[in-house]
């Protein structure tokens, strides 16, 4: 087998949501994989802060903020924040329009007062609100806003009542921005997030594999929500956990076990990335 680039959503995908802890049947397999020579990354929606935690657990490198900020052996390879101007109209628009907020810089986060409790009030949904909830509920570093001193940001992660909240955000910048939308069963609100056009985690996938001389043909990519769908459309084979979005698993090759049910673990094993533990 060729030596792959294998790339990990992290919230849903390899940890339970909100947490910094993968399981330990998930570290194995990811560690057989690299003593194989395949090469692993994180591929996530988080900034580089919030994907910290993780990193000591000797990934090869990360497609951070959605694909806003990649690096691999101690490389920056892309680093695009928002222009100011940018900053500034979508986060008046937001705000004229009582769309809560999420800012996203690359070491630090910041969200509008009264967030937690409107989280509290939307019970259900995906691996997305339930990050933000156990982010809040449990100090992952989400400073109120009024702590925000101005520095870049890469993304917005919006919440809001209704869909017609968002409505003059999107007439003024659809053109620069994508408007993802999470899959919401079970949930009484709205919430996604606001990326730059300018890339992408399937953009930052490709970027990784340039500056590694990989081809695509060699990249295999696992997720779980509406926000990887660029990453499992960039990789050669795309892996949806069962606890996904059901959206998301029409795209993808294959779907395997549910984070907490050692999913990884068991999708290593099956596509040749680990040696199978049976005889």
């Amino acid at each position: 087998m060729n030596k792959k680039l294998i790339f990990l959503d992290i919230d849903g995908t390899l940890t339970a949501p909100g947490s910094n802890e993968p399981p330990a049947s998930a570290l194995a397999a990811i560690r057989a994989a690299q003593a194989e020579g395949h090469r692993v990354f994180l591929c996530t929606g988080r900034n580089y802060d919030m994907l910290k935690p993780l990193l000591k657990f000797g990934f090869d490198g990360a497609v951070a903020s959605g694909g806003g900020y990649v690096f691999t052996d101690g490389q920056v390879l892309y680093d695009c924040p928002m222009t100011e101007e940018q900053k500034e109209r979508a986060l008046r628009l937001f705000a004229e329009c009582g769309v809560l907020r999420t800012i996203e810089a690359r070491d630090a986060s910041y969200c509008d007062e009264g967030m937690g409790e409107f989280l509290q009030r939307s019970s259900g949904g995906n691996s997305e609100l339930l990050r933000w909830r156990e982010a809040l509920e449990k100090d992952l570093g989400i400073r109120p806003m009024r702590e925000y001193d101005g520095r870049p940001i890469y993304k917005v992660v919006f919440m809001c009542a209704a869909a017609d909240q968002l409505a003059p955000a999107i007439r003024e910048l659809e053109g620069e921005f994508y408007f993802l939308v999470q899959d919401m069963a079970g949930a009484n609100c709205l919430n996604g997030e606001l990326i730059n056009r300018k890339f992408d985690k399937g953009t930052g996938i490709r970027r990784v594999c340039e500056a590694l001389g990989v081809p695509l043909e060699d990249t295999i990519g696992f997720g779980d929500s509406m926000n990887d769908l660029e990453m499992i459309q960039t990789v050669a084979v795309g892996v949806c956990m069962a606890n996904g979005s059901p959206t998301l698993k029409k795209h993808c090759t294959m779907v395997c076990p549910a984070v907490e049910e050692d999913g990884l673990a068991t999708a290593f094993r099956e596509l040749g990335l680990v040696k199978s533990d049976k005889n």
